[in-house]
């Protein structure tokens, strides 16, 4: 029963660090029409900045903000200078923002070489609590604690807020809502900014948990990929309940099926599309 509550906590852990960062892709594809496989390579870069930070001997927190910042700024000149451009172009956002990947990794490969770098956790976090026979890291329970937070202020502004019902309704209808004299381009371009500090964000509070490499870009987009699938994209719920899913597949399958493990979330995924490929809470985006 232990090791069964261990597993749970540490699929809960990972899916919150995947809600974080599938919450500004789902949000992106939900409201623009846009698949910014670049998404990844923020996360990378959000971390690589923390991690500076960092080191120099700045706050844990800060360091993380700072990551996101970076990662909102680089997110807000994409769109601004290259995705604005290609809606309802799917293949060559596709070509664009994988290029991107590229480039961006390699700026981190010549900056921060090609070894694994792991951030230690603030020291008042870093120590374990005991579960039964097992440890468990308290630090984990704060990346939680930070999602939940995340997922009630994401919620509130999304269901419950004027730029939430622009948001919502540019979903829908985005010609409607432009037309009714809404700056959807503005609005576009801020929730485009906050999705990449996410990422940025919570790609230096997933430091500690998962380490941070040059080329781990496409390897955590693949996870919020398929979160956003699950889910559905440009639903917060659905985003969450993809999150959870996928997170405590995922720790399960490592847990108990070693060897089969990279492959349990592939049948999770294939289920979905059989069965509700619009995702669980998915709603409707762009049609052409």
């Amino acid at each position: 029963m232990d090791l069964l509550i261990i597993n749970l906590l540490n699929g809960v852990c990972f899916s919150t660090i995947l809600f974080l960062f599938a919450m500004g892709l789902s949000i992106t594809l939900g409201i623009m029409g846009i698949l910014n496989l670049a998404h990844g390579a923020l996360f990378m870069l959000g971390a690589f900045i923390g991690l500076t930070v960092s080191s120099s001997g700045g706050n844990f927190w800060l360091a993380a903000i700072a990551g996101g910042v970076v990662a909102g700024i680089i997110g807000l000149v994409i769109e601004l200078v290259f995705l604005r451009r290609l809606y309802k172009q799917l293949d060559d956002q596709v070509l664009l923002t994988l290029g991107l990947v590229y480039i961006i990794e390699n700026i981190a490969l010549w900056f921060y070489g090609g070894s694994v770098r792991v951030v230690q956790p603030p020291a008042f976090l870093d120590f374990p609590i005991a579960i039964g026979g097992f440890t468990f890291p308290v630090y984990r329970l704060m990346i939680i604690a930070i999602g939940v937070i995340a997922f009630i202020v994401l919620w509130w502004l999304i269901d419950k807020t004027r730029v939430g019902a622009i948001v919502r309704a540019g979903m829908d209808d985005k010609e409607m809502t432009i037309g009714l004299g809404v700056n959807y381009g503005l609005t576009c371009s801020i929730v485009f900014t906050v999705g990449a500090f996410a990422g940025g964000f919570a790609g230096l509070i997933a430091t500690p948990v998962i380490g941070v490499v040059f080329n781990m870009s496409m390897s955590i987009l693949l996870y919020a990929l398929i979160v956003v699938v699950v889910g559905g994209p440009g639903s917060v719920v659905g985003t969450l309940v993809g999150s959870l899913v996928i997170g405590i597949t995922d720790a399960f399958g490592k847990a108990y099926f070693p060897s089969f493990a990279m492959f349990t979330m592939y049948v999770v995924l294939i289920a979905m599309l059989l069965a509700k490929p619009s995702g669980i809470l998915g709603r409707k985006i762009w049609e052409d």
